[in-house]
């Protein structure tokens, strides 16, 4: 094919064939070229000395961020799949990116779909209609596993899971980790992220890296692309719908978006981490539209609304004693606790309000009645309560109010001490319960207990004790700095 004259400037000073994506096309986003512009004729593009200087500036941007597949040898860039992996020179851990450019909410998930590969003419781009009908039957095809894939699905479960998320602990007589069992069998796309993480993560527990053959990268590679394609077209289908038409697809590709991220954090890449982010919450909202915003923000019976249009739950034994979560309400539960947290997180590098700020008293906090609890309990997941992570997003409002009056230039330092005193008491408060609640707690459990821990009755999962009492005492402590930097920074 002929370049487009249309093209970016950079495209065209490389002589390479320009998808003329805006405001940055693939090819310059893959190899993470930062001069890529189109209108008018740059000055740099003079047929001179200056277009010479541009031209090596480029040149280096390339080897600088391009991959290696091989130890000191071949250097290689995979702009087709947007999927590289760093150099095993240097021992670095794989990259795999997704080019996700930074827009409004609307479009986040969205931007998952945007792939210029040419081997893959049949993704939907902006310019072309989307086929829903031939996107579902890519999507829904369940491919027979091979045995490889059973290896790897193993894999994940036994070893993988356990490393990501060591807190993450669900009782078996309630079902366990089965559910990522069922959603690797039944849904392609969930399938397709645990095999890539799996994929990645097999190879470098035999040392893959001293292997000089590229038959080994070429085969995570192709995992990897199965996986990003896979979301992508799912994506594409969830868009096509309306809310209730496509809710179990929507919580399947948050599911897989959430496990994607949390294996790029693992591999310390992180350059598309608030991508992925905004694309979780893109897709949270589009299922929280099922019952309505401002319902979830008011009631937590309404997340309990939500788990109910993913079920219903399975009964297991013939006296129908034990109530077992679908898959889907699982998967939801648990990527929802993993994007509350991230988002919390996320908030105080960017001294913004977190973006699930009106859902954390109906999520995290206990309803009415003895017996309530939250729908959403943090330490089953990442080892830290719930109270500890509610205030660290509170301080984070606060510091984004800060932020916003300092630049405005009416910050009132009397009521930035008296909202921080608030914050404080509660905190102090908590801290204060959550110890002599550390006192009074079972010690020792023995193996019986461990191996058949029940849940409460609402299912949530418990942890040992004191593998979280910790881990949870260091949170809280951690809480009372950044409020007291937030207040005097």
């Amino acid at each position: 094919m002929n370049r487009s004259s249309n093209g970016c400037w950079t495209c065209r000073l490389r002589r390479k064939k320009c998808d003329e994506h805006r405001p940055i096309c693939n090819e310059c986003m893959t190899l993470h070229i930062s001069t890529c512009n189109y209108g008018a004729k740059p000055a740099w593009m003079d047929g001179g000395i200056k277009q010479e200087v541009m031209t090596k500036k480029i040149k280096n941007e390339v080897k600088q961020h391009a991959p290696y597949r091989r130890r000191g040898k071949r250097e290689s860039t995979t702009s087709n799949l947007n999927v590289s992996i760093p150099g095993l020179a240097d021992q670095k851990l794989a990259s795999f990116n997704i080019p996700l450019p930074e827009s409004e909410a609307q479009s986040e998930a969205s931007s998952y779909t945007h792939d210029t590969s040419a081997s893959s003419p049949d993704i939907p781009t902006v310019a072309s209609p989307v086929n829903t009908q031939k996107i579902c039957k890519q999507v829904l095809q369940i491919r027979t596993f091979a045995q490889s894939d059973s290896v790897l699905l193993v894999f994940y479960l036994e070893r993988i899971l356990p490393f990501l998320f060591p807190f993450y602990r669900p009782a078996p007589l309630h079902g366990g980790r089965a559910w990522i069992l069922d959603l690797a069998i039944s849904s392609p796309v969930v399938r397709q992220a645990i095999l890539c993480q799996s994929s990645y993560f097999f190879a470098l527990a035999h040392g893959t890296s001293t292997i000089k053959d590229d038959r080994m990268w070429e085969a995570l590679l192709e995992k990897t692309r199965d996986a990003f394609n896979m979301l992508r077209n799912s994506i594409t289908i969830i868009e096509s719908y309306n809310e209730n038409e496509h809710i179990l697809g929507s919580v399947r590709a948050m599911a897989a978006v959430m496990q994607l991220q949390r294996f790029e954090i693992a591999i310390t890449s992180f350059d598309n981490c608030q991508a992925h982010l905004n694309a979780a919450l893109t897709i949270f909202r589009k299922v929280v539209d099922v019952v309505g915003a401002d319902n979830l923000a008011s009631s937590s019976n309404t997340f309990r609304s939500i788990l109910s249009l993913l079920g219903p739950p399975t009964w297991i034994l013939p006296a129908q004693q034990a109530e077992i979560s679908s898959s889907e309400q699982a998967a939801f539960r648990f990527s929802t606790a993993l994007l509350i947290f991230d988002d919390i997180i996320a908030s105080t590098a960017f001294q913004e309000r977190p973006k699930l700020y009106d859902y954390h008293q109906s999520l995290l906090c206990k309803g009415h009645g003895v017996d309530a609890v939250p729908p959403i309990n943090l330490k089953t997941t990442v080892g830290c309560q719930n109270w500890v992570l509610k205030q660290i997003g509170e301080i984070a409002t606060l510091d984004a109010w800060k932020k916003h009056r300092k630049a405005a230039g009416n910050l009132d330092v009397v009521e930035l001490v008296q909202r921080a005193a608030a914050i404080k008491k509660t905190l102090e408060a908590h801290v204060s319960r959550f110890e002599t609640d550390l006192v009074s707690a079972p010690q020792e459990s023995n193996l019986l207990d461990d191996m058949f821990a029940a849940e409460d009755y609402t299912g949530q999962a418990r942890t040992i004790a004191r593998q979280t009492s910790l881990i949870t005492q260091i949170w809280a402590h951690s809480t009372f700095l950044y409020l007291s930097v937030v207040v005097s920074g």
